[in-house]
């Protein structure tokens, strides 16, 4: 069965390394040659990058409450 892939979806495999070494050749050459992709390649790295950043775990304030109203149900030993 072969596989087609869009090219928004080559853009996101060449974001998270999933491209072979002559696919990335090929993904490259279409950088190079088409100013809109590249934009989107540039877009996408930016987002990838404000994700990176974002916190993965609840505050203090967020545990102390969720703690605060399982405590209050009878639910904080669960």
């Amino acid at each position: 069965m072969t596989k087609y892939f869009t090219l928004s979806d080559q853009l996101i495999r060449y974001v998270y390394q999933e491209m072979s070494e002559a696919e990335n050749i090929d993904f490259e050459q279409k950088l190079r040659e088409n100013e809109a992709l590249m934009q989107d390649y540039l877009d996408i790295l930016g987002t990838v990058d404000k994700l990176n950043g974002v916190m993965l775990e609840p505050s203090d304030v967020v545990v102390k409450a969720i703690k605060r109203k399982a405590k209050s149900s009878g639910l904080e030993k669960v």
